[in-house]
């Protein structure tokens, strides 16, 4: 068997091939950088999203009743805490501020819906009472705002 001699390209021949390499056009198109960013912009909405609902912790009481349907426009919430506290969507507010606020409120709003957020612990005479102030404020569409899974009247629920 005899060596076989391995030989080298002229300096002529290197240069014609990256000259054909520069005119050509690229045709692939490189992915990659944009999955990247799709995901860290998946991953931002996931962890942002949770934040965006509003709302004050309450315990509120356990229904069999099935949930309203959604409106076009979101409804006005009243929150009373444990403490008795009264909260106008996410801003606290004294209890003789609240007629004045909900007429300004009515005059603006298209719908007379607002749903009322109780904690369980209150008494019922205090729900009353605001229920009372929101007729008397302009909404007569009051919604009671309850936690499903709770006990029916038929004995079956829990």
């Amino acid at each position: 068997m005899g060596a076989g001699v391995i030989q080298k390209p002229s300096g002529g021949n290197r240069r014609r091939r990256r000259s054909g390499r520069r005119s050509a056009a690229m045709s692939e198109i490189n992915v990659t950088p944009f999955v990247d960013v799709m995901l860290v912009l998946l991953i931002i909405f996931m962890v942002a999203a949770p934040l965006l609902t509003v709302g004050v912790p309450v315990e509120l009481p356990r229904t069999a009743a099935n949930a309203l349907p959604t409106e076009q426009e979101e409804p006005l919430a009243i929150t009373l805490t444990q403490e008795g506290e009264l909260i106008l969507q996410t801003t606290p507010i004294a209890p003789e501020d609240l007629i004045p606020k909900l007429r300004a409120v009515a005059a603006e709003r298209t719908s007379d819906k607002v749903f009322l957020r109780a904690d369980g612990a209150i008494p019922y005479e205090r729900v009353v009472q605001v229920m009372g102030a929101l007729n008397a404020g302009g909404f007569n569409n009051i919604g009671l705002v309850t936690d499903t899974g709770g006990p029916s009247l038929d004995g079956q629920g829990g």
